[in-house]
């Protein structure tokens, strides 16, 4: 039987900062970029959250949400240290380990003998390490699908542990909004609520014929979902040779100065999934306009640099909009890896990026 942990640290850079600087424990805090200088917000506390502060948020929009937010600029040195002592103790239970990001993973523990092969008593355990030796509180969900251990995880956020035990599966999806489901955001959410989908159970009633007709693709991989169908296995070094970020926005975006605004938004969080030390062969941006129609350009970085530039992006982005000066609809940013640095997917600490 199959059995799966997903381990995500809660507001992992906020709470390494807080951490080592409890003084700060009980204030909003956030890890990015200098308000004037148009940073983002890599990640925050739970008190700054409060104020409707998020990643991937201005700093500058932060500050005005919540005017006494300390904003502390990124120590990502001492987050890979971090990073590489918890895969230090996923290790000591199962050598399969799938990182998605600094602070979050896959664990397949199908064949552990930890924990009398529990897997929530695994997954009990690392949490508890990992607060008592690392000082920070990591939430996890385990279940026989690898997508639901990754929800489960998020359900009783922060420091929770949800676990879906087998035969469980689908009265909990059957229960679940189509929201939750990887790869279902904001702008796919309303075209499902206007054919009158919210939850799991609304998939099935519809049918698969019907999903894969109203929307295609993303229908039928819905439907499976919530099916309980799962998707793939959890990949120990899985070879990525590139990596990139996008989103879509609940407006279009109708003008250039409207995409050289979210531009930066996007390069950092693409940053934050990087480590300083890779070298790129190329980077890349993708842009799909409002007639659903999409444009990708690409630039080779000099043998000299190796390394991205945001004004790289800047000209490839605006270039790639002036081709049909439509209102964007989604911007997309992504980096190719030099023959000799690919990495496994993510692989911690950024040997290989939600906070």
């Amino acid at each position: 039987m199959q059995k799966i942990i997903h381990i995500d640290a809660d507001c992992f850079f906020a709470a390494v900062e807080m951490r080592d600087r409890p003084a700060l424990k009980n204030n909003p805090i956030a890890v990015g970029g200098d308000p004037g200088r148009r940073g983002v917000i890599c990640t925050c506390n739970y008190h700054a959250r409060r104020y409707g502060v998020k990643s991937a948020m201005a700093s500058a929009h932060a500050k005005r949400l919540c005017p006494h937010l300390l904003i502390l600029p990124p120590d990502m040195a001492k987050y890979r240290v971090v990073s590489e002592q918890m895969r230090d103790i996923f290790s000591e239970y199962t050598p399969v380990i799938e990182p998605l990001s600094l602070d979050e993973a896959f664990l397949d523990v199908s064949n552990s003998d930890c924990a009398a092969g529990s897997a929530t008593l695994i997954a009990q355990e690392i949490r508890q390490r990992i607060e008592r030796e690392l000082g920070i509180n990591v939430s996890a969900g385990a279940s026989q699908l690898k997508f639901l251990a990754k929800i489960a995880s998020d359900w009783q956020k922060p420091n929770g542990l949800t676990v879906i035990p087998p035969g469980e599966e689908q009265p909990f999806l059957r229960r679940l909004s189509v929201s939750k489901l990887p790869g279902v955001g904001p702008v796919m959410q309303n075209k499902l609520a206007g054919a009158g989908i919210t939850l799991c159970e609304d998939v099935l009633n519809i049918g698969l014929n019907s999903m894969v007709f109203r929307f295609g693709a993303i229908g039928e991989r819905i439907f499976k979902m919530s099916k309980g169908i799962e998707f793939g296995a959890v990949a120990k070094h899985s070879a990525k040779k590139s990596v990139s970020v996008e989103s879509t926005f609940d407006h279009d975006l109708s003008s250039a100065d409207d995409i050289k605004q979210r531009l930066p938004q996007l390069i950092s969080r693409l940053r934050a999934r990087l480590p300083d030390s890779r070298s790129f062969s190329s980077q890349f941006v993708k842009i799909k306009f409002s007639n659903f129609t999409q444009k990708t350009m690409e630039s080779r970085i000099g043998a000299s640099s190796k390394h991205f530039s945001d004004e790289g992006f800047l000209r490839l982005m605006l270039a790639a909009w002036h081709s049909q000066k439509l209102p964007a609809r989604l911007l997309g940013v992504g980096v190719k890896m030099s023959s000799a640095h690919q990495f496994g997917q993510l692989e911690l600490p950024f040997d290989s990026v939600k906070s």
